[in-house]
């Protein structure tokens, strides 16, 4: 049974993959022609990693997440969301796992494990942020 803090914990998910989609169109189309891939790759990384976390610190408040682990538990199922998607859509553009693996390597500028990180800490970044002192342990 899905409870209403994982409905909106999926609603904030898909809000931060509409942003991810949007911040790869702004790369390709203006960094990477502009600056070059590896730098493109770099602020395209941390613009994305600062914008999970910014929707977390704007979203934690209707989250009404009362335990730490609570917000474990979010921040690894957005990772968990993220990879599946990641990779059941590069399956479906046709690319082998050698290709998709690569994002996972720091190659060229690439900081795409660092942008999974901050997806996974994202909630409690952003309590810590929000100076969350309430939460309970467990």
């Amino acid at each position: 049974m899905l409870t209403v803090v994982t409905l909106k914990a999926l609603v904030i998910w898909a809000s931060i993959l509409v942003i991810a989609v949007a911040n790869g169109i702004l790369r390709e189309s203006l960094l990477i022609p502009g600056i070059g891939t590896p730098a493109a790759l770099v602020l395209s990384g941390l613009l994305l990693s600062t914008l999970i976390i910014g929707v977390a610190y704007l979203s934690l408040p209707w989250l009404q997440i009362s335990r730490t682990l609570h917000l474990w538990v979010v921040g690894l199922g957005w990772l968990a969301l993220t990879l599946v998607f990641e990779f059941s859509f590069g399956i479906w553009q046709g690319k082998l796992w050698p290709e998709l693996l690569e994002a996972y390597t720091f190659k060229s500028g690439n900081i795409w494990p660092v942008v999974l990180a901050a997806t996974a800490l994202a909630p409690r970044i952003a309590a810590k942020l929000r100076g969350n002192s309430r939460l309970k342990g467990q």
